[in-house]
C-alpha cells in the first residue's frame, strides 16, 4: 500500500481505538478515495470500505466497478447476489462496528437485522483525518484556487452594464473548462442589486445596472479539490452607505484572518468578525456562520462559528467569509479559503478584497 494511503489509514484506526472500536464500514466515495486511492460512483450498488484495527481490510465491490489497487483485498457481488448477507458474513458479529454518516438506512438496517449488536456512529474518525491536509493536499488546494483567482479576474474584467447574472455565470463556468478543471465545486453565484442580499441566490435574467452591487462567488474542482472565494463589486459607481459597509465586511474578514494559528478557538475568530460588524451597526445583518471545511467537496464536516468546539489545527483548510445582507436593498461578502500552518496561516487567494467598480 502506497505510504501516503497507509498514513491516513492508520490516522483514522487510531481514532477508531480513541473510540474503543475495532472495526467501522466507510461508504463515502470520496473518503475511500482518501484512504486508498480508488474511486467508482456506485449509484445504487452497495460500496463499501471495512476497516479493522488488525489490519484486515476489504473492498466491497460489484462486479461492474473496477479492480481495486495492489494490495486491497476485494469482496465482490453481482446484480442478483445478496451484497449484505455477504458482507455480513464478513465482519466480526461479536464487536461494535462503527459506520459512516453516509451509509444509507437501505444498507445499514438490513445489515443491523443480520448481525445485531452495537452500531457507533464513527464519521468523525474519517471526518477529522480529512480535515488536516497533508503536503499533498495542500498543494492542490493552492492549485485549485490559483485556477479560482484567474477566473475571478477574468469576470471583474468581463461584467459589462446590461449583462445578466446568467450570462456572467455562463462566462465563469466556461473559464473553469477553459483552465482544466474537472469540474465545478457549485454552481457559481452572481448576485446583482437587491438579489445580493440573498446569500445563495440563483442567477437569473436580471440586466446589470448602474449603481448595482455584483456578489460573486465561486469555485472550480481540479484534480479532485475544490476551491471557493466571494468578492463584492460596483457596477460604475458605488453607493456611499455600500461602499462603507463593504469596508466594514473586508475589515471583519482581514481582523479575523489575522487572528488565525494553531491553537486558537476557531469560535473566536467568528466572534471577532462578528463584534466588528456589529460595532459598526449591522450585526443583525451577518446572517451566517463566518466559514466552513473544504477540501474534495466545497463543505466538509466542520466549520468556523460560535457552536465549534474546533481549534484550529496545522492543514486545517476553511473559508473566511462575513457578509452584511440589507434585505431588498443590498449584499456583500468577501471569501478567502484559509490553510492553517505550524506558525500562522496562509491565504490561499490573492484577488484584491478592496471594492471596485466595474463594468
Amino acid at each position: 500500500m502506497d505510504a501516503i494511503y497507509q498514513a491516513r489509514i492508520d490516522t483514522v484506526l487510531s481514532a477508531l481505538g480513541e473510540m474503543g472500536l475495532e472495526q467501522m464500514i466507510v461508504s463515502d466515495p470520496d473518503s475511500i478515495w482518501y484512504l486508498t486511492g480508488y474511486y467508482v460512483f456506485p449509484f445504487e450498488r452497495l460500496y463499501a470500505l471495512y476497516l479493522r484495527r488488525n489490519g484486515a481490510h476489504k473492498l466491497f465491490l460489484n462486479r461492474m466497478f473496477p479492480e481495486p489497487p495492489a494490495g486491497w483485498e476485494a469482496v465482490w457481488h453481482t446484480d442478483t447476489d445478496d451484497a449484505i448477507a455477504i458482507l455480513a458474513e464478513q465482519v466480526d458479529k461479536e464487536k461494535p462496528m462503527g459506520i459512516d454518516k453516509e451509509w444509507t438506512a437501505r444498507f445499514l438496517l438490513p445489515l443491523m437485522e443480520r448481525n445485531p449488536g452495537r452500531y457507533v456512529l464513527a464519521s468523525k474518525c474519517v471526518d477529522d483525518a480529512r480535515s488536516c491536509k497533508d503536503e499533498a493536499e495542500r498543494d492542490l488546494m493552492r492549485t485549485a484556487s490559483r485556477i479560482n483567482d484567474t477566473v475571478m479576474e477574468r469576470a471583474i474584467a468581463h461584467f459589462k452594464e446590461g449583462m445578466t447574472e446568467k450570462e456572467a455565470a455562463d462566462f465563469i463556468v466556461a473559464q473553469y473548462a477553459a483552465e482544466g478543471c474537472d469540474g465545478l465545486a457549485f454552481e457559481p453565484i452572481v448576485s446583482y442589486g437587491p438579489h445580493a442580499a440573498d446569500p445563495h441566490h440563483e442567477p437569473d435574467q436580471t440586466p446589470l445596472k448602474k449603481g448595482d452591487c455584483i456578489v460573486v462567488d465561486i469555485g472550480g474542482r481540479k484534480d479532485r479539490y475544490c476551491s471557493d472565494m466571494t468578492r463584492t463589486f460596483f457596477c460604475k459607481e458605488a453607493p456611499e452607505e455600500y461602499a462603507k459597509i463593504h469596508d466594514v465586511v473586508r475589515e471583519a474578514n482581514e481582523l479575523a484572518e489575522r487572528m488565525i494559528k494553531p491553537g486558537v478557538p476557531l469560535k473566536d475568530l467568528d466572534a471577532a468578525a462578528r463584534d466588528h460588524i456589529t460595532k459598526a451597526g449591522y450585526g443583525e445583518y451577518f446572517t451566517h456562520r463566518l466559514g466552513h471545511f473544504i477540501g474534495q467537496t466545497e463543505h466538509e464536516q466542520g466549520d468556523v462559528s460560535g457552536a465549534t468546539p474546533l481549534t484550529a489545527k496545522p492543514g486545517m483548510i476553511f473559508s473566511i467569509e462575513p457578509g452584511v445582507y440589507l434585505p431588498n436593498k443590498f449584499g456583500v461578502r468577501i471569501e478567502d479559503l484559509v490553510l492553517v500552518t505550524e506558525t500562522g496561516c496562509e491565504i490561499l487567494n490573492r484577488v484584491d478584497k478592496h471594492w471596485k467598480t466595474v463594468g
